[in-house]
């Protein structure tokens, strides 16, 4: 028995979006092109979007089940501040 649709994997749609993301930040294609390659990227991030959040709320079920771990906001500035920056 065979699935008409799979969940989309993360890691492969956030690849093909930088990838996309690279070819609209070199600016040389055709506006048709990338007018497309745009739609395809809001696609992408909706995707990986949606995952997120599955993601999310799995973790929220599991942290219930324990009763031990409590939920903190999830706060992006702290992220940042901890998260070493390459160059």
């Amino acid at each position: 028995m065979s699935r008409s649709k799979r969940p989309p994997d993360f890691e492969k749609s956030l690849t093909e979006l930088e990838t996309l993301v690279e070819k609209l930040e070199a600016g040389d294609l055709p506006l048709d092109e990338a007018l497309k390659t745009f739609e395809r990227g809001v696609g992408l991030t909706r995707e990986c979007q949606s995952a997120l959040e599955a993601a999310q709320a799995r973790v929220d079920i599991l942290l219930k089940r324990d009763g031990e771990a409590t939920l903190e906001p999830f706060d992006p500035d702290v992220l940042d501040d901890e998260t070493p920056r390459g160059g």
